[in-house]
């Protein structure tokens, strides 16, 4: 595939390359498989739209490493979200697909980008629906920091201090049909 020279924003600046995104991805696996003895037990649960990529990409590196096939499937967030007041259009609704039993099960939730914990936040009530894993880990591709609730990820793949007029995009090829990339721009 053809790179994509064009920035997502003016003056956007690269932070992650494909090779970093795959060197990140690669050592959250290792860190998954080496925190969790019982991988038969872990299913990998990805936000819409990107975590899912993310939690498919773990997924394939984790039976790759360890041998053992793990779930990875999708929950939706958007009716959980605590600003759908705030949206002239009501969000898109995904299909979320979990385990049929999540009991006994650690769900580990997958994100692209971790800013306020509230889209987290709003995972762990919709899998609260469906049933009670015995433990919820979150891994990111990235914490731009600025909480705003009193949630942290359990894996990352780097930390990028932001000021709060920067935005970071996450592009990849599976879903934006360009080169793997991670940016970094400044809102006008």
């Amino acid at each position: 595939m053809k790179p994509d020279p064009t920035p997502p924003a003016p003056g956007a600046t690269v932070i992650f390359d494909a090779a970093a995104i795959e060197r990140a991805l690669r050592r959250i696996a290792h860190e998954i498989i080496e925190r969790n003895p019982d991988l038969t037990r872990v299913a990998l649960i990805g936000i819409p739209s990107r975590g899912v990529e993310i939690g498919r990409r773990l997924a394939a590196l984790i039976a790759q490493f360890s041998g053992v096939s793990v779930f990875a499937g999708v929950v939706d967030v958007a009716m959980h979200r605590d600003d759908l007041h705030r949206h002239r259009v009501p969000p898109r609704v995904e299909r979320t697909i979990l385990p049929d039993d999540l009991d006994g099960k650690t769900i580990v939730l997958t994100d692209d980008v971790l800013f306020s914990g509230r889209t987290c936040r709003a995972a762990m009530d919709s899998l609260s629906s469906f049933g009670r894993p015995a433990r919820i880990q979150y891994a990111v591709l990235v914490d731009r920091g600025h909480r705003e609730l009193p949630i942290r990820a359990d894996y990352v793949g780097k930390n990028v201090p932001t000021a709060l007029d920067e935005r970071v995009h996450v592009r990849f090829a599976a879903t934006d049909d360009i080169e793997d990339s991670v940016w970094m721009s400044r809102t006008p």
